[in-house]
């Protein structure tokens, strides 16, 4: 695993079969997307965005969305090409591709991999079809296997995820459902538990009062002490807070993000970090996609904003991030990014209640720690 942040590039593709009523991500649903538009928009915002970023080497692609399994294998493949093009591209290139079962085939699969593709992360969010249904997905218990079997057949890197602490989810089920998702042969896991965001159809539920089922806090708190048991005993230790993976399976591009390193942010809704000299930009896109395409049509991209961070910010987002990770925060390197050095007395205090741990320049959260890294970040920070 690399010790440095890398450089990534994120690729947002924004269109969805069904909006899922959990998800307050950037996705809409459409009756028809003109591939060939997208393609050439995707490409220009690309080259627009290159000639502002310092030429690093790059380290992972990302396409995320929305649903990128959705994509035509011809744009993904034109994208990385152009990437390879523009920048200098590590040997050991990591291109993940977001897949839903339901826009699974053998065929595209083999045509996503020879595309450049190395990497998929496969949404199957459960294992028991009555959960799925309440989830909102289009596919089955057995269509999620079978796509997790077609993956296995075209590529090497293989990560999915699951939600839990869903409605009326009992220890037992979960532990019985992820037993049987870590014997796979599976090597990343993404494991969330299913939070309830407004503005989606469950967080209107929630506010009538109409989502019952939701586990207590006592019971999500246990769910999560399980989660992490079962799979340290699968070999598969948490190296972020809701990942999971074998030695060496860790997803390079998030790492990124955790270790708070440069990234370039594409398509409609991306953000990205970008390093000028010593400053660092945030840069935000229109996230409606008939108005990034209209943006990029007239501007060459479809960038809302570009501003540089404070000091403060910066050093406030890489303890957000890289306190996540297993591996910690180093204290040099916050003092570098925000100008000032974290308050000992602070650290010393969160470590005498056992929700930090301290070796020279690190700091770590602890198990008891990381379940509510907000509470440390806010005394941390505050």
């Amino acid at each position: 695993m690399r010790s440095d942040p890398g450089f990534g590039i994120y690729i947002h593709w924004p269109f969805c079969a069904a909006k899922c009523p959990y998800c307050d991500f950037n996705s809409h649903v459409r009756t028809a997307v003109d591939h060939d538009d997208w393609r050439e928009a995707l490409l220009t915002d690309i080259r627009t965005q290159a000639e502002t970023t310092e030429k690093q080497t790059i380290t992972s692609i990302f396409f995320g969305g929305g649903t990128p399994s959705l994509m035509e294998p011809a744009t993904v493949g034109a994208l990385i090409d152009e990437v390879s093009r523009l920048w200098q591209v590590a040997n050991d290139l990591e291109v993940t591709l977001e897949a839903n079962p339901t826009s699974v085939e053998a065929d595209r699969f083999r045509a996503f991999r020879t595309a450049g593709v190395n990497r998929i992360s496969m949404g199957i969010q459960s294992l028991n079809d009555s959960d799925l249904k309440a989830l909102g997905r289009m596919h089955s218990a057995a269509e999620a296997m079978a796509a997790f079997d077609v993956a296995r057949e075209n590529f090497d890197r293989i990560s999915f995820d699951l939600i839990y602490a869903r409605q009326n989810q009992t220890l037992a089920e979960w532990e019985k459902e992820l037993t049987r998702a870590l014997d796979m042969a599976v090597d990343h896991l993404s494991l969330y538990q299913l939070t309830i965001e407004a503005g989606t159809r469950f967080g209107d539920l929630y506010d009538r009062g109409k989502l019952r089922g939701l586990p207590s806090e006592g019971l999500g708190a246990d769910l999560y002490d399980l989660t992490q048991a079962i799979c340290a005993d699968h070999g598969m230790e948490a190296y972020e807070v809701s990942n999971h993976a074998r030695e060496g399976s860790e997803c390079r591009h998030n790492l990124t993000y955790w270790r708070y390193g440069p990234y370039l942010g594409v398509g409609p809704g991306a953000h990205g970090r970008l390093l000028q000299g010593q400053e660092r930009f945030e840069t935000v896109s229109f996230s409606n996609p008939e108005k990034w395409l209209e943006t990029v049509a007239a501007h060459g991209s479809g960038l809302k904003s570009s501003d540089r961070l404070s000091e403060t910010d910066a050093g406030h987002e890489y303890a957000l991030m890289c306190l996540r990770l297993t591996e910690g925060l180093e204290l040099s390197r916050y003092e570098l990014i925000s100008g000032h050095r974290l308050d000992q007395v602070r650290i010393d205090d969160l470590i005498s209640q056992e929700l930090l741990r301290q070796n020279e320049d690190r700091i770590y959260t602890t198990a008891k720690g990381r379940p509510v890294l907000n509470g440390v970040l806010g005394a941390l920070l505050t």
